[in-house]
């Protein structure tokens, strides 16, 4: 057995990540899998030093809908045995959101969830992302796969897990209906890491940047790493790294013990 080290960060833009000092943040850190949501890029258009990071192998999915918009990535020191763009649903993979890759002790899936604040269209699409994603997850889960979920979910599940709960409970990202596909996912056989380590209050993950509510920490926890419930004993840590800055969201991680 050995124990792997998983972050996830939506870096609000790869471009501009790049230039706030991410390949020397990365080298650091040396995560073994690192997945990144919101790239807001092409592949044409990515730096030449982000798709030759010394020591990893790189997958990338951007829209097909709209330039500069959505998009994730994925570094691993391992190379997958496969890697899938999107989950087989045309209207959601079309908005580059997902990537789904394959290793001998599980299956990861790297998602940026939709966000429906726009209005009822995208709302409604989001709740739809969520029901046809949960159905793709309980199929692995029936072929006997282990899965990980990581990314950034859009949604904050409990008034723990957001800084001013009564305010926003009528606001995408708070919704009940919201909140409650997240209570079924996991009650389809999934476990959010951070609380199997961490029952403390103010954890959060994103923050809006417009009114400086980071350095207040007035924030929504909304960045998660899922584990299917037969990986619950090979979970050694789990946490949030609000420290890191670059991005109005921060990294999330989870160590792991495979093989």
């Amino acid at each position: 057995m050995k124990t792997i080290r998983l972050l996830s960060w939506n870096v609000n833009g790869f471009r501009a990540a790049y230039k706030k000092g991410f390949i020397d943040w990365l080298h650091k850190e040396s995560p073994d899998i690192l997945c990144l949501q919101e790239t807001k890029a092409e592949e044409a258009q990515i730096q030449k030093e982000l798709k030759e990071v010394e020591g990893y192998h790189w997958n990338f999915c951007s829209s097909k809908a709209k330039k500069g918009y959505s998009g994730v990535a994925l570094f691993s020191k391992e190379k997958p045995q496969r890697v899938t763009e999107g989950f087989g649903k045309d209207a959601f993979d079309i908005e580059g959101r997902t990537l789904v890759a394959e290793y001998p002790s599980f299956v990861l899936c790297n998602v940026y969830f939709p966000n429906g604040k726009s209005g009822d269209v995208r709302q409604q699409y989001k709740m739809d992302f969520y029901r046809h994603f949960q159905d793709f997850t309980t199929g692995l889960r029936k072929q006997g796969k282990s899965v990980i979920v990581c990314g950034d979910v859009n949604t904050a599940h409990k008034e723990i897990d957001i800084a001013r709960p009564k305010e926003n409970s009528g606001i995408s990202g708070f919704l009940p209906e919201e909140r409650a596909w997240i209570d079924g996912f996991l009650a389809s056989g999934f476990i959010d890491s951070l609380r199997m380590f961490n029952q403390k209050p103010n954890q959060y993950s994103w923050w809006d940047m417009k009114s400086g509510a980071r350095a207040r920490n007035v924030g929504w926890r909304i960045d998660y790493f899922y584990v299917s419930e037969d990986l619950k004993t090979k979970v050694k840590n789990a946490w949030i790294s609000p420290e890191v800055m670059g991005s109005d969201h921060c990294p999330v991680g989870v160590e792991i013990s495979v093989g």
